[in-house]
């Protein structure tokens, strides 16, 4: 019944069954439906990891499916939900929590392109969290795991990727859509940082170089 996009995803609408209250937007993939209705809890597919992911695992805030339908066009899916804990990366209860008109009063600064897939602050944090989880995927290799599987392609699989990755950014660039280029140099920053693990390499060896290279 549902249509997947190109990319093989589907948005899904997170709702509190008690309170009518929308909690969050996310991605699922056909494994991220099949989790969901097995499990019970809210899985998804994280666009930046290119994994799936199980909401809560890292943060405890669970989200209990009690009810799941898709909308009259089946390019959508409603999962009313018993929430264990916020559901929002910020700690809100609901990640639509900002006004429109406080984001038109500052027309520069564009609306977040993330889709919560890492439950931490923005910043340097982001980099560093994201750095631990692929240490650890790498650590325990489960199944399903994008990092996983790149991992054990060996290098060459992903020095091929960070090199496609690099393309997509130089195209982005000669563009005039900066949330294409935004999208593109996270996908080209997180490929990178699974070529360090794979080295052997760390996040903090860069930014040690970076500082170097300032003196």
């Amino acid at each position: 019944m549902l249509k997947f996009d190109r990319q093989g995803l589907i948005p899904a609408v997170l709702q509190d069954a008690n309170t009518r209250e929308v909690l969050m937007v996310a991605y699922m993939n056909e494994e991220a439906v099949r989790r969901t209705m097995d499990s019970g809890d809210a899985w998804f597919w994280s666009r930046s990891r290119q994994e799936l992911w199980h909401k809560g695992d890292t943060s405890g805030n669970f989200q209990h499916v009690v009810r799941a339908q898709a909308d009259c066009d089946s390019d959508a899916i409603l999962l009313e939900v018993n929430p264990e804990g916020p559901a929002c990366h910020t700690g809100a209860t609901s990640c639509f929590f900002q006004s429109l008109e406080d984001t038109a009063a500052s027309p520069a600064t564009p609306l977040p392109l993330e889709d919560h897939q890492i439950e931490g602050a923005p910043g340097v944090e982001v980099l560093e969290e994201l750095t631990e989880v692929i240490a650890q995927r790498h650590r325990e290799m489960p199944d399903g795991s994008y990092v996983a599987k790149l991992l054990a392609g060996g290098p060459d699989a992903i020095v091929r990727k960070v090199g496609e990755e690099a393309t997509e950014v130089i195209i982005a660039g000669k563009n005039d859509q900066n949330a294409e280029l935004v999208w593109e140099v996270a996908d080209l920053w997180f490929h990178t940082l699974v070529l360090l693990e794979s080295k052997g390499a760390t996040l903090a060896d860069v930014c040690a170089e970076l500082a170097r290279r300032r003196q």
